[in-house]
């Protein structure tokens, strides 16, 4: 004889003051993986569009930049293209590329040191003041870089350094925004055990930080470099206020300055436009390169 075991219908969940609670985010059309996915693509095709027409349009000269069928390839001058700018104006691009690497990386590196070792001292250490410090640093993100430009030129002024590397150099190295996110990654990263355990060892603070807490915060390090790394090789407000010598200008303000002869001299056009692909090089080297580390690095601290 065969039992039937009575079923007990499935508890729907319920809210507060005992409302059911609506259906699950992901089981309607509107949000299936598929629609999501498909948003997605639309929106990483709208983002490359302007490297594609950047990539296509380095390969025309100034007469087919401007035609209408930019996807023919009968009026390829990519080579002719490339030779020509690192030939005009007796080489400037190929300085003004050497410019951006100094001051983006060698800025970037040394900036992320400062950032990471000011957030790691505002989370790990207590001193007087020590919120409402932070709060300032806070208060430094708030601002727009802009605002900054012409306070930084009248100090530089005074202190006789304007148009001159360091005028550009210094005032990248010091980024509120890499503080704030330091002392979030340093929270996530370096337990305070470990600290601990290293000063029972003997080890001083200094130490410590460079022999434990610096190795730990590695992909947070690298997380604030690719933020600041981005940040300066795009910066162009600042030099543009602080250099009157093209020798020293970076690639931003250099093809600035190309793109705006060229309403003049239409041969700068085709340079300004391969030029400008070539200056987003160093940044996809980069993020590829340390794409790992970054993703690590963003999602410190999300798991407790």
């Amino acid at each position: 004889m065969t039992t039937m075991t009575p079923t007990t219908p499935r508890a729907t969940p319920q809210g507060p003051a005992g409302k059911p609670l609506g259906r699950p985010f992901g089981s309607s059309k509107l949000t299936s993986r598929g629609v999501a996915n498909a948003v997605v693509l639309i929106a990483a095709l709208y983002t490359m569009l302007p490297t594609v027409w950047l990539l296509l349009a380095s390969t025309k000269n100034a007469d087919a930049l401007f035609g209408s069928d930019i996807l023919s390839l009968s009026d390829f001058s990519f080579v002719s293209n490339l030779s020509d700018l690192f030939a005009m104006d007796g080489g400037l691009y190929g300085e003004w590329y050497l410019n951006s690497l100094l001051y983006a990386v060698v800025g970037a590196l040394v900036g992320s040191l400062i950032s990471v070792s000011a957030g790691y001292a505002f989370d790990k250490y207590e001193f007087r003041h020590k919120e409402k410090l932070f709060g300032l640093v806070l208060t430094g993100v708030m601002v727009p870089q802009t605002v900054l430009a012409l306070p930084l030129y009248l100090v530089a002024s005074g202190i006789g350094i304007v148009n001159t590397f360091w005028a550009v150099f210094i005032p990248v190295l010091f980024n509120p925004f890499g503080v704030y996110l330091a002392r979030i990654l340093s929270n996530g990263y370096v337990p305070n055990e470990v600290l601990e355990a290293s000063r029972v060892d003997g080890a001083g603070e200094l130490q410590t930080y460079v022999r434990v807490s610096l190795r730990m915060l590695g992909p947070g390090f690298v997380t604030v470099f690719l933020f600041q790394l981005t940040a300066i090789w795009n910066n162009f407000f600042l030099p543009m206020v602080m250099l009157s010598d093209q020798h020293l200008y970076p690639l931003s303000l250099g093809l600035y300055t190309w793109n705006s002869s060229a309403t003049v001299s239409p041969e700068y056009y085709p340079l300004v436009v391969i030029g400008s692909l070539l200056a987003v090089v160093p940044l996809i080297v980069a993020f590829i390169t340390l794409q790992r580390y970054w993703k690590s690095g963003l999602t410190a601290g999300s798991v407790k």
